[in-house]
């Protein structure tokens, strides 16, 4: 960026580098890592292009280059409702192609069916889906590894009065359905414990977190987890040096346990694929090494 702003003085100095793409390689990168932007780093954290101090904010009410070398354009951001979009529950599918292309996100077929059919769930839980709504979305649905496990269904129960109590069903890639109820000490526990009852595959919960997208009781929650298989193959940490693999997962819903199941099937996905593919290259070696011996 230093370069594309400053080419004239660098002596003409350039790359082909389609700067566009920015945004959305970062977001890509953070979901794939379990890493987030820090909101104050350069270019692509969320303050990035803030504006809080009166005096820059009226400074860039007149003249946007006031305070800013470059625009949100340049990475691949958009300003909010800059195209007179507002989403709601009576929003069609054109609508919101229309704003995921103002977003950054060319998509069609589909992957344009499964954000809609998502989109509608939300629309008819909020008044108005925002620009970080759509963002959520497109992450809970695009940026997930093969489905091995899918969330059919959810019913949880919890109180002061009692235990909490889930029961959930997971469907799986040739929809097949499987039911589960568990008990725990919340509904959240509840509802993991019942996955895993499922899935019968032994993991440790390593990091849980929610944050909610925007503002209001009816936000969007955004949960990530970690987890560690506890029969799965291990690495090297490179600064610890410890032998553990850990797999990261996210989730978004505007409820909060459905947010979390999400999260937890997805880091469990990662998992299963990453076993499948280890299994499958295992199988190769020793048909290769038998060939050879041979």
């Amino acid at each position: 960026m230093a370069i594309q702003c400053r080419t004239e003085q660098m002596g003409g100095l350039y790359t082909a580098i389609n700067t566009k793409h920015i945004s959305m390689a970062s977001k890509m990168v953070a979901e794939y890592s379990g890493l987030q932007v820090q909101p104050h780093k350069a270019i692509v954290g969320a303050n990035a292009f803030a504006h809080e101090s009166g005096i820059h904010q009226d400074g860039m009410l007149k003249f946007k280059g006031t305070y800013e070398i470059m625009s949100p354009d340049d990475i691949g951001l958009s300003r909010s409702n800059e195209s007179g979009i507002v989403l709601g529950k009576l929003s069609g599918r054109h609508a919101l192609k229309s704003k995921l292309s103002e977003l950054g996100y060319i998509i069609d077929g589909k992957e344009l069916d499964d954000v809609f059919k998502r989109f509608k769930e939300i629309a008819e839980k909020k008044k108005h889906i925002s620009d970080d709504d759509i963002e959520a979305l497109i992450t809970n649905e695009l940026f997930q590894p093969k489905v091995i496990w899918s969330l059919g269904g959810l019913q949880v129960t919890s109180g002061s009065l009692g235990l909490s109590t889930a029961t959930v069903k997971l469907v799986t890639a040739d929809n097949k359905e499987k039911i589960a109820c568990s008990i725990g000490t919340g509904p959240v526990d509840a509802a993991y414990k019942a996955v895993d009852s499922i899935v019968q595959i032994p993991v440790t919960l390593l990091e849980y977190s929610m944050n909610a997208v925007t503002e209001g009781i009816d936000a969007i929650a955004s949960t990530r987890v970690r987890i560690r298989g506890d029969d799965s193959p291990l690495s090297t940490h490179a600064m610890s040096g410890e032998t553990i693999r850990t797999f990261s997962g996210s989730g978004a819903d505007v409820d909060v346990v459905v947010s979390s199941v999400r999260a937890y099937l997805s880091a469990l996905n990662k998992m299963l694929g990453f076993r499948d593919r280890s299994s499958g290259e295992s199988t190769k070696n020793s048909k290769r090494v038998m060939v050879q011996s041979g």
